[in-house]
């Protein structure tokens, strides 16, 4: 099946991957879901703040040696350990609008919205299923957000409100799937919602806000 292989960025056989999964192999494919999910969500701090257009910063063993990554660096990693213990999984990416704490994201990108945000498909019980595994536990705790779970079956990629019933973010579009990382589809897609970033140097790799 497709969706297994492993890529230059998916590199899932490498020694960082192999040592993170070896403890989950011999769980069933729904609690391998579950638990690499609830690992990659919260032993990786989200950081919307650091944004890379280096290739390198999005293979999944440079990732699982770090202690962070942005919404699209953690959705590779998940893709990675799905992959690594037999379950199909693709990147799937969109555009989101935050509507707490977006004062700092306002004021750098000149917008509340983030693009291109991360997403996982994993294919479980013959169902393609939508999750999201950027918001650490104690993110949402700091932004007053439940916990986004996930159950095995259904999807578990947005929270829309926070626990006061305030919106906390919608998605505005979908870009769709992804066998691997499409760097130069994101690198476009910066740059297009970004311009202001690359106003000074066309040559930027990374930047932090």
């Amino acid at each position: 099946m497709t969706y297994l292989k492993a890529t230059s960025y998916i590199d899932y056989e490498s020694k960082s991957i192999q040592d993170l999964v070896k403890a989950y192999k011999t769980l069933s494919d729904k609690e391998k879901a579950i638990s690499l999910y609830e690992k990659v969500r919260d032993d990786w701090r989200y950081d919307p703040y650091t944004i890379s257009l280096e290739a390198s910063n999005y293979k999944a063993s440079h990732i699982a040696k770090r202690s962070s990554g942005n919404c699209v660096e953690k959705s590779v990693l998940l893709v990675a350990v799905y992959r690594a213990v037999g379950l199909p999984a693709r990147l799937h990416l969109g555009k989101v609008k935050n509507h707490i704490a977006v004062e700092r994201l306002t004021e750098k990108f000149g917008s509340n919205e983030l693009t291109p945000h991360g997403m996982v498909n994993v294919r479980l019980n013959d169902k393609w299923l939508k999750l999201s595994p950027a918001f650490n536990k104690e993110l949402c705790k700091k932004f007053n957000v439940d916990v986004l779970d996930f159950d095995g079956v259904s999807d578990s990629f947005l929270q829309a409100y926070n626990s006061e019933g305030n919106q906390f973010m919608e998605y505005t579009a979908d870009y769709g799937f992804f066998e691997d990382v499409p760097l130069e589809f994101m690198k476009q897609n910066i740059k297009e919602h970004y311009p202001h970033i690359f106003d000074i140097d066309e040559s930027i790799k990374e930047f932090k806000l």
